[in-house]
C-alpha cells in the first residue's frame, strides 16, 4: 500500500492512495463533480490491484484482469479545487473468482469523509472476455487481507440501495408497494 502502516485514517485503517481534487475535475457548482469521485476512486481501486499483484506485469503475464460489474458511491461531503484526499480500503469478501470491497474517502485537512464506494469486481480471461479463477497467490493476498479485515464491522453505506423521497416510480411501474 502506498503509505506508511503507521497512518491510520478516522476507520482505523491504513492509507492505499491520496488525491488531489485537480481544477478540471470542479463543475459549475464550485465543487468535484460525480464523474470525479467515481474516477479518485478508481485510482484507489488500482492501488488495491498493485498491492494484490493485479498490475499491469499480471495482466501481460497472464492475459487476466478484473472487471466492475457493480459499484454503489455516496455522496457525503463537498471537495474542493485543490483539496487533498486520503483513501481507505476495505475487503467486504471474495471468492475465487470476486472481490468485494468498500472505499473511503476522506479530506486531508479536515479529517471529514466526504464520501464512500463500494465495488464487485470480476477476474476475467482478457483472451475470451470470460470470469476465470483468480491464480493461488492472488487468492492468498485475498485470504491475508481478509484476516486483517475480519474483525471490522460492515460499512453501514455497504449494501445500501437507492431509497427516494415518497412513491418512486420504480416501485410502482414494477406492480410493487405503492403501486
Amino acid at each position: 500500500m502506498s503509505e506508511s502502516p503507521a497512518t491510520r485514517l478516522p476507520d482505523g485503517l491504513p492509507v492505499i492512495h491520496r488525491e488531489t481534487v485537480r481544477p478540471e475535475w470542479i463543475d459549475y457548482n464550485g465543487h468535484m463533480n460525480v464523474a470525479y469521485f467515481v474516477l479518485a476512486f478508481d485510482y484507489a481501486v488500482d492501488a488495491l490491484w498493485a498491492s494484490l499483484g493485479i498490475d499491469d506485469a499480471y495482466r501481460e503475464r497472464t492475459g487476466c484482469s478484473t472487471f466492475a460489474v457493480e459499484s454503489h458511491v455516496t455522496y457525503q461531503r463537498e471537495m474542493k479545487r485543490g483539496e487533498e484526499m486520503l483513501f481507505s480500503v476495505q475487503l467486504l469478501g471474495y471468492d475465487e473468482k470476486r472481490i468485494h470491497h468498500f472505499y473511503r474517502m476522506y479530506h486531508a485537512t479536515e479529517g471529514y469523509l466526504a464520501a464512500t464506494c463500494e465495488w464487485l469486481n470480476l477476474h476475467v480471461d482478457l483472451a475470451v472476455r470470460k470470469v476465470t479463477p483468480m491464480p493461488e497467490a492472488v487468492r492468498s493476498r485475498l485470504a491475508a487481507l481478509d484476516t486483517e479485515h475480519s474483525a471490522l464491522p460492515t460499512p453501514a453505506e455497504a449494501g445500501r440501495g437507492i431509497t427516494g423521497a415518497g412513491r418512486s416510480r420504480v416501485a410502482r411501474a414494477g406492480g410493487g408497494a405503492g403501486a
